[in-house]
């Protein structure tokens, strides 16, 4: 078995008093989808900030492709540099349209000339199911319309790995499932993704495994069916039946 993909070891994060991270240990495979389930505030977001060093960790060690991120934070260019992110909010540009938000990066930061960097926008918006929509403005999409950008946006820079925090959780209802489904395509595709969720059925149909946080630490982890179907923690029986109705 080749090393890890991501490597998350002993790592401790404080906010002030408030001890967030409390010695997580982790893994993602290559090709592997590890969906972060766990109520409010317990640090399922920090960790995954902390994995493209938006966050700073106090201790411990994250390694991204042989990448070693720690509390002095070394080589985070190199490792953003394989990460794609999408955070809860679109941040697109509002004043650009849907095609220079997804050409800008890739010629400013991966020097792509403007035909190859607009055909990627073409061939991605195609794949999120949205390519209709490359001439109009963030304010012109719905929420779930943007979302889907924003994924695109990120997979324009050729990510070895996506990290997803809570990426439905700003939409209505009926739009989280157009980009669950973007997701579960990627998922399909082979692409290494973890994700922070509340949406179980997601966890359910992509994870690889699952991975169960409370108060800042890992206390459950498992196959999908494992920690759904005959789940053996207390805590995580108790989250469970409180949002699977």
């Amino acid at each position: 078995m080749s090393a890890p993909f991501i490597q998350i070891e002993n790592v401790h994060k404080h906010f002030g008093s408030t001890h967030a991270l409390r010695g997580v240990s982790t893994y993602v495979n290559k090709g592997e989808v590890l969906v972060v389930i766990g109520p409010s505030g317990c640090g399922k977001s920090t960790l995954l900030r902390s994995i493209n060093g938006l966050e700073t960790i106090d201790a411990g060690k994250i390694i991204v492709d042989n990448n070693v991120i720690d509390a002095k934070h070394k080589n985070i260019n190199a490792v953003r540099a394989e990460v794609g992110m999408v955070f809860q909010q679109f941040n697109l540009f509002p004043h650009l349209t849907v095609l220079e938000n997804l050409t800008l990066a890739q010629i400013k930061v991966r020097k792509r000339d403007k035909k190859s960097s607009q055909d990627i926008a073409h061939d991605l918006l195609k794949k999120v199911r949205i390519p209709e929509k490359i001439s109009m403005y963030p304010g012109q999409l719905s929420g779930g319309q943007q979302q889907r950008v924003a994924i695109a946006r990120a997979l324009a820079m050729n990510p070895k790995v996506m990290l997803f925090d809570e990426p439905t959780s700003a939409l209505d209802p009926e739009m989280i499932n157009e980009v669950l489904d973007v997701m579960l395509d990627l998922a399909r595709e082979g692409m290494t993704m973890l994700v922070v969720s509340h949406e179980m059925g997601f966890a359910r149909n992509a994870a690889s495994r699952v991975v169960f946080m409370d108060a800042g630490a890992i206390v459950a982890e498992g196959t999908p069916h494992e920690m759904f179907d005959n789940p053996t923690n207390e805590r995580m029986k108790q989250f469970l039946s409180k949002i699977l109705h």
